[in-house]
C-alpha cells in the first residue's frame, strides 16, 4: 500500500474520532451548563480539545452558545469539527479506491450535514442538544459502515490504528485536565456530579454504574478509564487495540529496541502494571503525563516509518 493512501486512512480516522469524543463532551457540558448557568466554566473542554494556549479562551468566555458555535462551525478555529470534518471528505476524496461506496456517501453526507448553513443557525437558535445528536449519529453511521463493508485488509488496520491511537490520547488528555482541575479546588475530589459528567461525557457511566457500587469516586474514575479491558475508551482496552492491528501491517509485529511494537508493548506494560491506589496529584500528574508523551512517540514513529516520503 502507497503511504499516502495509509496515512490518509489513518487520519480519516483519528479526526472522526476525535470529533465524536469532542461532540459527546460538548454535549454533557451543555446539559450541565443549563443547571448551573453563567457560572460554568468552558475552559477543561477548550483545553482538552484546543491545546492550554488556546488564544480564543476569553474571546469565547463561558457563554454556552458561544463556545459551541466556535467548537463546531467556526473556520477560524483549526480544531473545529466543521474543519476536521472537511479534512477527513478531502482525505476520503484521495483514497476512494480503498473505501467502499458506503463509507465514501457516509463521510460526503457528514460533510454536507456539519456545513449546512441552517445547523450554525439551530446552534444559535434552537435547541442545540439535538443539533450535537445529529452529528453524532453521523459519526456512528461511520463506524457502523466501516464496520459492515470493509475488507479486514492493511487500509482497515491503519484506519483502526488512527482510531485507538486518537481514543487513548483523548482518555488521557480528559484525565489529566480533570484532575489538574481538582488538584487546584479539592472540593471537586469529592464531588460526586463531577465524576458523573466525566463518565456522561466519554460514555462510561453506565459500565461505572454496573462496576462501582458505591457511588462516583475519582479513583474509581481513574481506574476504569485507565485500566478497565472491558471499558471501550479505556487506556488499556486502546492499546491492547494498537497491538493487535499493528501486528497485522508489515514490520508491525517486530518488537525489537525502537521498533513501534516496542514502544507500544512497553507503554501497554507501564500502564498495566502501575498501581494507582495512593497516586497523590504530582506523581499523578506525572504518570498521565509520561503516557501521553509516550502515545505522542509511537504517532511519530508511525509517521515516520509508514508515511514519511523516502
Amino acid at each position: 500500500m502507497l503511504s499516502r493512501v495509509a496515512e490518509s486512512l489513518y487520519w480519516i480516522s483519528r479526526y472522526i474520532e476525535r470529533t465524536d469524543g469532542m461532540l459527546r463532551m460538548l454535549k454533557t457540558n451543555y446539559a450541565s451548563s443549563q443547571d448551573v448557568g453563567a457560572s460554568f466554566n468552558w475552559t477543561p473542554v477548550l483545553r482538552i480539545y484546543c491545546g492550554p494556549d488556546c488564544k480564543e479562551f476569553s474571546d469565547v468566555g463561558n457563554k454556552s452558545r458561544p463556545v459551541l458555535e466556535y467548537m463546531v462551525t467556526d473556520r477560524s478555529n483549526p480544531n473545529s469539527v466543521i474543519n476536521m470534518i472537511t479534512h477527513v471528505r478531502q482525505n476520503a476524496r484521495s483514497v476512494q479506491d480503498y473505501i467502499t461506496i458506503d463509507v465514501w456517501q457516509c463521510l460526503n453526507e457528514y460533510y454536507h450535514t456539519v456545513t449546512d448553513p441552517r445547523l450554525n443557525q439551530n446552534l444559535k437558535k434552537d435547541d442545540p442538544i439535538s443539533v450535537l445528536d445529529i452529528l453524532i449519529k453521523q459519526g456512528m453511521l461511520f463506524y457502523g459502515t466501516t464496520e459492515i463493508t470493509m475488507a479486514r485488509s492493511e487500509g482497515t488496520s491503519f484506519m483502526r490504528i488512527g482510531k485507538y491511537l486518537e481514543r487513548s490520547i483523548q482518555s488521557v488528555n480528559v484525565l489529566a485536565v480533570k484532575f489538574g482541575s481538582a488538584s487546584t479546588n479539592p472540593e471537586l475530589m469529592y464531588n460526586t456530579s463531577y465524576w458523573k459528567h466525566l463518565m456522561l461525557s466519554i460514555g462510561g457511566h453506565e459500565l461505572y454504574l454496573k462496576t462501582y457500587r458505591n457511588g462516583f469516586f475519582a479513583e474509581n474514575v481513574l481506574e476504569q478509564v485507565v485500566l478497565n479491558n472491558e471499558f471501550p475508551r479505556s487506556v488499556i482496552y486502546s492499546l491492547d487495540q494498537l497491538i493487535k492491528y499493528f501486528g497485522r501491517i508489515p514490520g508491525g509485529a517486530d518488537k525489537h529496541p525502537g521498533s513501534i511494537g516496542f514502544l507500544i508493548g512497553r507503554l501497554e506494560s507501564k500502564v498495566k502494571y502501575t498501581s494507582l491506589n495512593g497516586l497523590k496529584h504530582a506523581e499523578l500528574h506525572e504518570y498521565l503525563s509520561d503516557i501521553k508523551s509516550e502515545l505522542y512517540a509511537i504517532g511519530n514513529a508511525l509517521h515516520l516509518t509508514y508515511f514519511s516520503p523516502s
